[in-house]
Formats: structure tokens, C-alpha cells, sequence
């Protein structure tokens, strides 16, 4: 299925529907959009008085899946500069409503990639998820720069033709529960459509989770084709196509005509698109060492196996119905990590480091004074009195967590965006146990949380507020195993927290309670 805000069609209904109504709401101060909370604090404290600050995500949201509104849209066509974090950080459909709303000349500035030029430092996003099958995604590599290609350009990957003893549906659990499909076989496949409705929509240089359900064993052939939209008036450009086999529920050497090939069955592959080659393969690290170690696998001579331990039953959940009756069983790789998140090769939660925030800050003071040059000394002045701030914030989250024993710095959490907080400040990311609600977790999983817990003597993991009400393993596993569920804040703010100043002593400080010997803890 084609998921997202397609820019172009979204921006002539926008601008079209928007007059004097919606210019009277803004003033003549300079007006600043940004797509998160965090940034637009972070540029209302260097902005002060001479800026309007306008967010997309509004606090509470996920970067991750929040779809623009028409009145995020308002805010955008009349900005005078917008700051994104990037680095895939933000759901597709708001880069492209950036992109596509912005007048012309307005500074489009992506924090995370310019902060680098003043010395912010960034660190591979490394997953490295334990499970008992294999952690099968969808990815682009490359940038097709040489197409024309820019960071709102769309790559489709579209299922063409499924053979099998049954159906396949991929889709994906969004952080709220709420599944989006890629492929579903159960209503065929139109070209009259152009296969719309079983295509994966990506950015150059991602890629994402899914989950992929097989109703019956046997082994499955699935065909799949992929082309870029550089433009959403633009014709696609095509490229290959390639068939990927299953072996679900039975011997993998069992696919005809594939005795000798390779079987990939466990760490981290992704259905790859080369838009460097045109090629379609499979992008794998069998030993799940992360991005950094996957290799190139030709689907021709590779099989996946979907083992029998992928069993799983259907929930009850009428959201899932789709898979089937409640109960009834599938064969299911789990996508692992919850929310539709779409990301690339770096860590994108870059400010979970303040030194990172600094360079943030920097960036953000000049490109004011590159819009607003009369208010120079304003920005140079809040920029400076704000960077004192975030040194001082610095050197209270470090000391604040190194009271923490050492052998007890160990984070469990349900979301992968803390290894900057981890690198910069002595923690050790010991577990992302991330909640999937379309699938039972197995024995297998509740055991290795409950063993790491148990070998570590880790005394609290840690939720973050919009995640909590699904988190239901970490918290039953917590709860058997009598320890802590503490609250942490990655990606937005929420009614309790509304700085960023506020999140980072926040965390620190629930940090430092929950894992250290302090009384308190359990208060």
C-alpha cells in the first residue's frame, strides 16, 4: 500500500485554500517552522522576542508516523525559515510538505546533517535486535543522485505476483498499534494500478520494519519490481525486478531447483533496491551485527526461512483481523521494532547528547542572522546565554548519571533512540525490548529479557510516556521479575515535560532513581 502525504497534489489544495484568513494569523516577527517540539524550543530560545515559532508534531506525537494537517501546511507557506532534524528522523509526508510548501529562497535547514559542521558527532544505528527468526525489512540504497533524485523523491518497491500454498500480507504496527499494509495477496494484484495498493513507499538511502504473515506452509515466490519518482509530476524510473522465495514451515533445501543455495535464517536482511545499479537483491547480516556488517545476496540463489517456532496466532484484537480468526495460527517474522520508522544509517536522535544540542544551537543562531540580519546581535546574545545553559545541563547529566554504580548504568527501554544518551554520558544500551501488538511474544523473548535483567541485576527499565499503554512484555516481564518501570523521553515532549532542559534533567534524573542504590527509587 502507498502510505504517506504525496507533497504535490497535498500542496495545491493547501496553498489554494489558504488568503488573508490565514496570513492575518501571523505577525511581522520572523516565522520559524520546525518539525518537533525539541527544535522549536531550541529555536525559541535563541529567537526570543524577534521570532514566531511553529511546530508540525505537535508534543505527545510521533516524529516517526504524524501526518501533516492543513493548518501544519498554513504554518509552512508562510515561513520565513524551517529547521528539520533529518537524518529520516521525520515521517516522510512531513519532509515532502516542507519541501514542497516552502517559498522560494526560504532556508530549508536540516539540523542533524549541517549541526556536523560544527562539530556535533554521530554514531552508526546499529540494531541488533535478539530474535528467533529472521528481521526481514524493505531498504533503498544509494541516493540516485544521478537521476536528480532529492530527499522527498519516493522509491516504490511493489509486489507484482505471489505463487504459494497460501496468502502473505507485510505490514507494519505503528507506535500506537494501528497496522499499515504493504503487501496483501489475499486481493491479488492490479497492474492496472500500478500495483498501488502492495507497494512499500521510501525515501532514498532508508529503509523500515515490517512484519511478514504467511497462512500456510510451503514455499511462497514472491515478485517485486522497483522504480523512483524523483518528482511527484515526474515519470517513474524503472527498475529490475526479482522473484524472493519462502520457505515457510518447511526444509529450505526443499525449494525446487534451489538445493545448494543460501538460507537465510536469522540476524538482519532487508528486499533491497540499488538505485546506484538498478538491482533488486537481498541485503543481509546473518549473524545480526547490524547495518554495518549486511552483504549482498542474490535472490536468485538465496532462500528465506520462516522456521516453524514463526508460529504465532492471531490476536484478538479485531485490528488484526486481517490475518485472520482470533486464534487461528500463521506463520509471522515479526518486524521488531514498533512504529512505522523509517530511517537510514546514522542515529538521528542526535540532542540525547547536549554537545549535540550546542551544534544544533549554533546552526540554528546563524540562519537567523542569514534571514533576519538586523536582529544579529539578539540571536548572538540568546544563543550565548542559551549555550551557557546547555554546558551547565551537560556537566549536571553527566555527574548525575555517574553517581549512578557502574555495573548498574544498564538501559532497557522500548525504543532505539538513546544511543547518543548512552555514548556521550557511560550508559550501556543493554536491551531495546520493543513491543509488537500483533504478535504474542514468544517464551524465547520473555526469557532473554527476564535472563538479561536477572544476569545484570538491572533494578528498572525505563518506558516512554506515549509508549507505555502498549508496552505490555516489558512491563509483565518487569513486574514477574520485581523491578522498576521508569519513565524516559526520546523523540517528543508531553503535559509534564516541555523543554528541553526539563527532558534531559528528566531523564538523568529517572536515570539515577530507578538504577541507583537511592532509597527513593521505589517511592
Amino acid at each position: 500500500m502507498v502510505t504517506g502525504v504525496v507533497a504535490g497534489a497535498l500542496a495545491a489544495g493547501l496553498v489554494a485554500g489558504c488568503g488573508a484568513d490565514a496570513l492575518s494569523t501571523h505577525d511581522d516577527r520572523v516565522q520559524v517552522i520546525t518539525t518537533t517540539g525539541i527544535l522549536a524550543d531550541l529555536a525559541a530560545n535563541v529567537g526570543g522576542d524577534r521570532v514566531n515559532v511553529n511546530t508540525l508534531v505537535p508534543d505527545g506525537a510521533d516524529p516517526h508516523t504524524y501526518e501533516p494537517s492543513l493548518r501544519d501546511i498554513r504554518d509552512v507557506v508562510y515561513a520565513d525559515v524551517a529547521f528539520s532534524n533529518y537524518m529520516l528522523l521525520e515521517e516522510q509526508s512531513i519532509i515532502r510538505a516542507l519541501d514542497a510548501n516552502l517559498r522560494t529562497g526560504v532556508p530549508n535547514v536540516s539540523l542533524a546533517e549541517g549541526a556536523v559542521k560544527y562539530a556535533a558527532e554521530v554514531i552508526p544505528l546499529v540494531e541488533n535486535i535478539s530474535l528467533d527468526t529472521i528481521w526481514l525489512g524493505m531498504r533503498v540504497r544509494g541516493t540516485g543522485e544521478q537521476y536528480g533524485a532529492t530527499r522527498a523523491s519516493e522509491v516504490y518497491l511493489s509486489a507484482t505476483a505471489l505463487d504459494g500454498p497460501g496468502d502473505l500480507v507485510t505490514y507494519l504496527t505503528e507506535a500506537f498499534g494501528n497496522p499499515t499494509f504493504y503487501v496483501d495477496s489475499t486481493d491479488g494484484f492490479d497492474a492496472s494500478t500500478g500495483y498501488r495498493d502492495d507497494t512499500a513507499v521510501l525515501p532514498p538511502d532508508a529503509h523500515t520494519h515490517m512484519s511478514w504473515a504467511f497462512t500456510e506452509p510451503g514455499i511462497y515466490r514472491l515478485t517485486m519490481r522497483a522504480s523512483l519518482a524523483v518528482t511527484p509530476e515526474s515519470r517513474p524510473v524503472s527498475f529490475d525486478e526479482q522473484t524472493f522465495t519462502f520457505a515457510v514451515g518447511v526444509d529450505p533445501r526443499s525449494a525446487p531447483g534451489m538445493s545448494d543455495a543460501a538460507v537465510l535464517n536469522s540476524g538482519h536482511a532487508d528486499v533491497t533496491v540499488d538505485l546506484d545499479t538498478g538491482e533488486l537483491y537481498l541485503f543481509a547480516d546473518p549473524d545480526g551485527g547490524g547495518d554495518v556488517n549486511q552483504e549482498v545476496y542474490d535472490a536468485a540463489t538465496t532462500v528465506i526461512e520462516v522456521p516453524n517456532r514463526a508460529l504465532h496466532q492471531v490476536p484478538a484484537d479485531p485490528e488484526y483481523r486481517f490475518l485472520g480468526r482470533a486464534r487461528d495460527q500463521i506463520f509471522q517474522l515479526p518486524q521488531a521494532v514498533l512504529g512505522r520508522h523509517v530511517h537510514g544509517e546514522i542515529d538521528p536522535h542526535l540532542w540525547q547528547n547536549v554537545r549535540n544540542t550546542i551544534s544544533y544551537v549554533q546552526l540554528i543562531r546563524d540562519t537567523l542572522i542569514g534571514v533576519d540580519p538586523e536582529g544579529a546581535r539578539d540571536y548572538r546574545d540568546n544563543a550565548r546565554v542559551y549555550i551557557e545553559e546547555l554546558e551547565r545541563l551537560d556537566d549536571d547529566v553527566r555527574e548525575t548519571i555517574h553517581r549512578i554504580p557502574e555495573s548498574r548504568r544498564h538501559l532497557v527501554t522500548t525504543h532505539d533512540a538513546f544511543g547518543y544518551l548512552g555514548a556521550a554520558y557511560g550508559m550501556q544500551i543493554s536491551g531495546v525490548v520493543t513491543p509488537n501488538p500483533a504478535t504474542e511474544p514468544s517464551l524465547a523473548d520473555r526469557r532473554r529479557l527476564a535472563e538479561t535483567i536477572r544476569n545484570l541485576a538491572i533494578p528498572a527499565v525505563f518506558l516512554e510516556p506515549n509508549l507505555a499503554a502498549r508496552a505490555s512484555t516489558l512491563t509483565e516481564v518487569a513486574a514477574a521479575e520485581g523491578v522498576a518501570v521508569c519513565p524516559i523521553y526520546g523523540d517528543a515532549f508531553d503535559g509534564e515535560v516541555t523543554t528541553y532542559v526539563d527532558m534531559m534533567r528528566f531523564n538523568a534524573e529517572s536515570l539515577y532513581r530507578c538504577l541507583s542504590d537511592n532509597p527513593e527509587r521505589d517511592r
